[in-house]
């Protein structure tokens, strides 16, 4: 797992300079075996930049080590929120 939450964090939305996992976008990371599922969400819907960091998510997974298979599905509920990001996001773009 800790493979799969390096490779998640060297995804961003190009708009905002904090990685996915960061920003709290990732709500769930199922492994089986050597396939991976991840349901994430965007910050906001409608975002133009969907497919373009979905295909990043799924490209960087399935350059991990082990992974076969990568597949992400964006969902929309529960929506996004910046009370979801980390400590460290908030900070980086001065939310307290």
């Amino acid at each position: 797992m800790e493979e799969i939450v390096k490779a998640l964090k060297e995804c961003y939305d190009p708009e905002i300079p904090v990685n996915v996992w960061d920003l709290g976008l990732i709500y769930d990371v199922n492994v089986d075996g050597d396939n991976v599922h991840v349901k994430m969400t965007l910050t906001a819907p409608g975002c133009p930049m969907h497919t373009f960091i979905s295909r990043e998510v799924k490209e960087k997974l399935q350059s991990v080590s082990g992974v076969k298979e990568a597949t992400v599905e964006v969902v929309w509920d529960p929506p996004w929120s910046p009370d979801k990001m980390s400590p460290e996001a908030k900070v980086q773009l001065g939310i307290q």
